[in-house]
């Protein structure tokens, strides 16, 4: 049997890196993207392979598909973790900045699924998990474009699942809540209903299952990882 192999995005530190190790203590493959040096100490620990480059340039995310196919055959998983969007007040935020948001959180998985889909069909299946934000359906005025852009991330992940689930390529968005990657403050930590920040290990762990058989009729969904901080239901 083929081992599996995983692409994880932004992958240097925080959520991604986390993805990365979970991943690889499972035994995939892991075929790792980001722009900082950091990337190469850790494909080095988990015997991976690193490509650098950023995930809002499509030649990038080419050589990174490329790379992959060269060095294992095959990708089973992507994991589409990105950096963060430009901030900022709603109608002061420029046209440039926007336009940077849609590279970073929703053009960057569509990009990624063009490339690695014909791959997935030819494998017989796969599986996207894409990194979004719990503000994706509670908009934060504190992240106006993400909470924005993702929305529409969420539009694109349900009609990508609808597509392609009859070929056995399953596309789900996790949103994590305030997670022990940023500071948070003692304000919001109490606004949370479990009182503390999640861990990066706690979103990795969510990708996982959501990558594995066991989550083999979980398609086109937005998994809240968050504390319970997000009030809709």
């Amino acid at each position: 049997m083929n081992t599996k192999t995983a692409i994880i995005t932004a992958a240097s530190k925080g959520m991604g890196a986390a993805c990365a190790r979970e991943l690889a203590a499972r035994g995939y493959n892991v075929a790792l993207m980001s722009r900082s040096d950091d990337i190469l100490a850790l494909a080095q620990e988990l015997g991976g392979l690193a490509v650098q480059g950023s995930v809002t340039e499509e030649a990038d995310l080419k050589r990174l598909v490329e790379a992959t196919l060269k060095k294992y055959g095959r990708i089973d998983v992507v994991v589409n973790n990105t950096g963060h969007p430009p901030k900022g007040v709603l109608l002061d935020i420029t046209d440039a900045d926007w336009h940077t948001g849609l590279d970073v959180v929703l053009l960057n998985v569509v990009r990624m699924a063009r490339l690695v889909t014909p791959v997935m069909l030819s494998q017989g299946g796969g599986a996207v998990v894409n990194i979004s934000t719990f503000a994706a359906f509670e908009p934060s005025s504190k992240f106006p474009v993400s909470s924005a852009l993702r929305a529409a991330l969420g539009s694109f992940t349900k009609l990508y699942a609808d597509q392609y689930a009859p070929s056995g390529i399953r596309m789900n968005n996790i949103l994590p809540g305030y997670t022990d990657s940023y500071d948070v403050t003692d304000d919001v930590r109490a606004s949370i209903p479990m009182r503390r920040s999640g861990t990066v290990e706690e979103i990795a762990k969510t990708a996982a299952f959501l990558v594995s058989p066991d989550a083999g009729y979980i398609t086109g969904q937005n998994i809240r990882v968050d504390g319970g901080i997000t009030r809709s239901v």
